[in-house]
């Protein structure tokens, strides 16, 4: 079913024929290495370079008799070839090929969700800078606390999805390795010298110290990587889902024309993108634990590992692609209802400005805990009664006669809540000539 979600030209990054290619390729490399230093022919280097055909239909009929994967390429390569064959898969153990291809499949997949992280930062920042002014009600615990900046709500997922790409970039670095050190990693029939000249020319570094296989910690911490990067997915697309809801109306994701929200209610305008990112998020999580169930193998390996990442990794890498594809999709075009963001900041009768009336009578010189009692007390009234609470503020000679009329509106300028905002954006690296 990934398919349903997946790129077709980044789902043929994990498709049979490429994963062949990328064995050869290692093949290759190590065979040049193995000319240069006299191991082998170099005419049989080129020959097998110019002669290898990879016919996926004919290793998957060797395959189904031996009954492994490796030897059933190296046979099909091998009946392309001819003679020169001889040299093909000389001095290596399995996991040196699959292990190198890899670190190659997902260096290139990571690279290119790295480029889909650009994207939707792109958008972000834009849509941060362009809302910068825009007050919205903050809310904590689902509960209205006080006015904020909605540019800064994008900004915090800006900075989030920043650290992501950052701990992207540095789990490409850390599984972009290869080894090509023999049965048990002890470089017995190649020496280390023929590794390093072939990893070199494949683009990865090397396995600090190498077993069989390269060490999967540094797949876990990939996964963990991708993982994180649908969480903070997820995070954006609950608030959509949230502040989207019908009795609050201030956010809506992008609704086509033609499209039909329900079968039955013809009104409904549904979050599903969002919700989509929701569900999908947690199949990104269920890879982070199979990749961290495949940390702690037997000895110099075993092959427990093997079959759960050939569904994990190319999973997670199409998944992760998708999620940030529809992401930037609903932030670029989801709809604003600043109407709406100014009702739900006034809904409360100006409750929200509370601690600005407390803070302003404590300076006033009384004493906080008779400050609080008064701001609450009025408070509590207008949420019994749905009164006016600014109104019942101005009708209490404890706060007239300490509060000058002028001083007391500026109180309950949402302005004043937004001050700070430009300074924290360019905290954040957004900025108007690059937003």
């Amino acid at each position: 079913m990934i398919e349903r979600y997946a790129r077709k030209e980044f789902a043929e990054l994990f498709s049979l024929e490429a994963q062949y290619r990328r064995w050869l390729e290692v093949e290759l490399a190590v065979l040049d290495a193995l000319a240069d230093a006299g191991r082998v022919p170099r005419s049989a280097v080129e020959e097998m370079r110019t002669r290898a055909v990879i016919d996926v239909d004919r290793i998957l009929a060797i395959e189904a008799t031996v009954r492994h994967d490796v030897v059933a390429f190296t046979q099909g390569i091998a009946e392309s070839v001819g003679p020169a064959a001889r040299y093909f898969h000389y001095g290596l153990t399995s996991s040196d090929v699959v292990d190198t291809a890899w670190g190659i499949a997902l260096r290139d997949a990571s690279d290119v969700l790295l480029a889909d992280l650009d994207a939707l930062l792109k958008v972000l920042a834009r849509r941060a800078w362009e809302e910068r002014g825009t007050a919205v009600i903050g809310r904590t615990h689902g509960i209205h606390a006080e006015p904020t900046s909605f540019g800064l709500k994008l900004a915090l997922w800006h900075a989030e999805l920043r650290r992501d790409r950052a701990r992207l970039l540095r789990a490409r670095d850390a599984v972009a390795v290869g080894k090509i050190a023999g049965a048990v990693g002890t470089y017995a029939e190649l020496p280390p010298e023929i590794e390093e000249q072939a990893l070199a020319a494949l683009g990865l570094g090397r396995e600090t110290v190498p077993t069989q296989i390269v060490q999967r910690d540094r797949h876990a911490e990939w996964l963990f990587s991708v993982a994180i990067v649908g969480a903070s997915l997820e995070k954006i697309a609950t608030e959509v889902r949230s502040l989207q809801r019908s009795e609050i109306r201030e956010l809506e994701e992008p609704f086509g024309s033609g499209q039909k929200g329900s079968s039955a209610m013809p009104h409904k305008r549904n979050p599903v993108v969002a919700e989509r990112v929701c569900g999908l998020a947690r199949l990104l999580r269920g890879y982070l634990v199979a990749g961290l169930e495949d940390v702690a193998l037997w000895h110099e390996r075993d092959i427990s590992h093997s079959s759960v990442e050939r569904v994990a990794l190319p999973d997670a890498a199409l998944l992760a692609d998708y999620l940030l594809r529809d992401m930037t999709w609903l932030v670029g075009g989801m709809k604003i209802d600043r109407e709406n963001m100014e009702r739900n900041i006034w809904r409360s009768g100006g409750l929200v400005f509370s601690q600005r009336v407390l803070l302003r009578l404590v300076e006033s010189g009384l004493s906080r805990e008779d400050a609080y009692a008064i701001v609450q007390g009025h408070a509590m009234a207008a949420l019994a009664q749905g009164g006016d609470f600014r109104a019942a503020l101005l009708g209490d000679p404890r706060v007239t006669e300490r509060i000058p009329a002028d001083e007391f509106a500026a109180l309950f300028d949402v302005r004043g809540y937004l001050t700070h905002v430009d300074e924290i954006l360019r905290r954040a690296g957004i900025r108007e000539e690059e937003a």
